[in-house]
């Protein structure tokens, strides 16, 4: 039986949190340095429990736990900044990006660039910044850290650089090719909406469009066949 080892006071984002058994949580966190893994929360349904409001989805914290192999034991929670709350489209935006992290991330996989990209991505929701920029680069940093990063200045195979005024397509894990209408796999995207996402400066309804396209595209291929659930939470936005 391996020994547990305590971490103290780690900046952490809850993703989702469940009941277990009469007044605790198993709440799955986003940590800096330890990844995403699961806490179980003793007590933190309890009406008087200082634990109650405050193991949220888009709440900076800093979070102190007994670490084990599967699931930790919380021990301590405090704000790591102001509250970051988000309603309406921007809370659908949020809880894709926490949906995300729960399906593409392992368990005790460190990726602290990632913590400081969702941050940002919170962020900028909260802030009322274009909703899907903000999705569409967290998109492309999340595949970056998981080691499917995106090739978007040359094209696959080759170092001829891409060109704006070109069309290409597609294909996972090899990259942008010219001339591709024939290939089964891969999507069709612009040159301009490639540089575009690389640069992280996607503006024009093409681009956007294009963008959402593409990385909707390469995400189903790792998600696999069950579905986000936070789509229909998307399409129920939309009517609105």
């Amino acid at each position: 039986m391996s020994s547990a080892h305590r971490v103290d006071l780690n900046p952490c984002f809850v993703l989702h949190q469940r009941p277990w058994r009469e007044s605790s949580l198993i709440v799955e966190v986003f940590s800096a340095h330890s990844g995403r893994l699961g806490l179980v929360a003793r007590g933190a349904r309890r009406p008087a429990s200082p634990l109650r409001g405050l193991l949220q989805p888009f709440v900076p914290l800093l979070v102190s736990w007994l670490d084990r192999a599967e699931l930790g034991t919380l021990s301590g929670a405090e704000p790591d900044g102001p509250v970051l709350p988000l309603t309406g489209k921007a809370l659908a935006g949020g809880l894709y990006l926490n949906e995300l992290l729960m399906r593409l991330t392992h368990r005790h996989d460190p990726h602290p660039e990632l913590l400081e990209d969702y941050r940002r991505a919170i962020l900028g929701l909260h802030g009322g910044e274009g909703m899907e920029p903000v999705l569409r680069v967290f998109e492309k940093r999340l595949l970056s850290a998981i080691g499917y990063g995106l090739l978007l200045d040359r094209e696959g195979g080759s170092d001829r650089p891409l060109r704006a005024d070109r069309s290409y397509r597609y294909l996972p894990e090899f990259g942008p090719v010219e001339g591709g209408e024939v290939e089964a796999a891969g999507v069709d995207v612009s040159g301009a909406t490639l540089l575009a996402l690389a640069e992280e400066r996607l503006e024009s309804p093409e681009e956007l469009s294009e963008a959402k396209r593409l990385m909707r595209y390469l995400l189903e291929g790792l998600l696999g066949p069950r579905p986000l659930g936070t789509r229909m939470l998307f399409r129920t936005q939309s009517r609105r």
